[in-house]
C-alpha cells in the first residue's frame, strides 16, 4: 500500500511559520518522527519512509500554493497512488484555531491551492486534513491574515496541534479514513 502526504504551503523563508504554511509544518514532522529527510524533487520537496509496512511518500510543493495541483499530479501519476490514499494538509479559516477536521472529500472553499489540485487531479474526491487557523481578520483583510504568523498563543499550543495532526495521518495510512475521523473528529 502506497501513499501520499501533502503538505500544502509556500516555499520562501517569507512564508515558513505562516497560517498559510501549516501543512508545509506538519509535513515537516511527520517526516522527522519517522527519522526521514527531504530530497528537492520535481515540482517538489519528497520524503519516503515506511510506516507499519505501508509506504508513505510525503510533499511540500514548490510550485507555490496556487500551482499546488501540478506538484499533486505529477506526484500521484508517477508513484501510482490512488486518489483516496492522498491526503491534502492544509490551512482552514472557516475552523477556529485549535480544531482540526479530516474530510473524505469537499470544496475548496475558496482556498487557491485546493481549487489548483481539483483542477488538475479531478475533483474534489480527495481525503484532507484541515488544519483551523480561525478567522480573525478585518472585511478584505484575508490574505494579510493567512501570510501572517501565529500570536504568542497559538504558538504555545502550536506544537501539541501538529503532534495531534501527525497521530491522525499515522492513523489514516495504519487504519484508513473512516475510522480515523470516528477516532479523531471530536
Amino acid at each position: 500500500m502506497k501513499y501520499l502526504i501533502v503538505g500544502l504551503g509556500n516555499i520562501g523563508q517569507e512564508y515558513a511559520d505562516t497560517r498559510h504554511n501549516i501543512g508545509f509544518m506538519i509535513a515537516d514532522e511527520l517526516v522527522k518522527k519517522a527519522d526521514a529527510s527531504f530530497s528537492t524533487l520535481k515540482y517538489a520537496y519528497y520524503s519516503e519512509f515506511k510506516f507499519k509496512s505501508r509506504i508513505v511518500h510525503v510533499i511540500k510543493p514548490t510550485t507555490y500554493m496556487n500551482l499546488s495541483g501540478k506538484a499533486v499530479n505529477y506526484w500521484m501519476k508517477e508513484l501510482k497512488v490512488p486518489i483516496d490514499n492522498v491526503l491534502v494538509l492544509v490551512d482552514d479559516i472557516a475552523i477556529p484555531f485549535g480544531k482540526i477536521r479530516l474530510k473524505p472529500k469537499g470544496s475548496s472553499a475558496g482556498h487557491n491551492g485546493l481549487k489548483n489540485i481539483e483542477a488538475l487531479c479531478g475533483g474534489q474526491n480527495y481525503p484532507r486534513l484541515r488544519f483551523g487557523v480561525g478567522d480573525n481578520f478585518p472585511r478584505g483583510r484575508q490574505v494579510d491574515y493567512v501570510l501572517s504568523g501565529f500570536d504568542e498563543d497559538e504558538l504555545m499550543e502550536l506544537p501539541s496541534l501538529v503532534d495531534y495532526s501527525v497521530d491522525m495521518i499515522q492513523s489514516f495510512i495504519s487504519i484508513g479514513l473512516e475510522l480515523t475521523m470516528t477516532r479523531f473528529n471530536k
